[in-house]
């Protein structure tokens, strides 16, 4: 039976190994590739779904959503939006009612990818909201992930600058991450039934 902690303890989670999305990261950056992306997401049933903006570090200062990353448990696609924009087939993934999109704090995302192309979005699961059912309380990815999956995230390159011509290693890792670890939290809890005990 699985065990998930009410609140995870910070021995616990300091007691974690550090991983990462180890399958393929995919940089889509040229409107040639999105069809037979498009094509290869249609396949899943869950995408996991996350989002990457250039911070701001001056009062009033905005950027607009950079990054969109959709993935899978072997694919990671990260769509540059500030060099392609956000596609119309992008969008049809986005809307599509037979594919959930999940992730946490979805509601920014969808915020920001709106102010690009106006759409309306289907069938996308905040897991903040989700995992109460299971009655978890921390809901932040982070601690999402080492009590569900029993590792922690990298966090580093979160704050880093979304809009440079070409991604570092660690940007490329994080922003598939984050979006895969989504996937697979989803995954586990929607194949889980009762089978789980909840440790207060």
């Amino acid at each position: 039976m699985n065990k998930f902690y009410k609140k995870v303890p910070k021995e616990v989670i300091v007691e974690l190994p550090v991983k990462a999305f180890e399958g393929e990261i995919i940089i889509v950056e040229d409107d040639s590739q999105i069809e037979s992306i498009v094509n290869y997401l249609n396949n899943f049933k869950i995408i996991g779904f996350d989002t990457e903006t250039r911070p701001s570090f001056k009062k009033g200062e905005r950027h607009q959503v950079a990054l969109l990353q959709l993935a899978t448990d072997e694919k990671a696609f990260l769509f540059r939006l500030d060099k392609i924009g956000l596609h119309s087939d992008i969008i049809k993934i986005l809307t599509n009612p037979d594919i959930v999109k999940t992730g946490v704090a979805i509601h920014d995302d969808l915020k920001a990818l709106k102010s690009h192309t106006d759409f309306t979005p289907e069938s996308f699961v905040e897991l903040q909201t989700f995992v109460n059912d299971f009655g978890i309380d921390d809901n932040g990815l982070k601690k999402l992930t080492c009590n569900l999956l029993g590792f922690r995230i990298s966090k580093k390159a979160r704050l880093s600058n979304w809009e440079v011509d070409e991604y570092t290693e660690e940007q490329k890792k994080y922003a598939a991450t984050d979006a895969w670890v989504s996937y697979e939290i989803y995954k586990l809890l929607s194949n889980i039934n009762d089978n789980y005990e909840i440790v207060e």
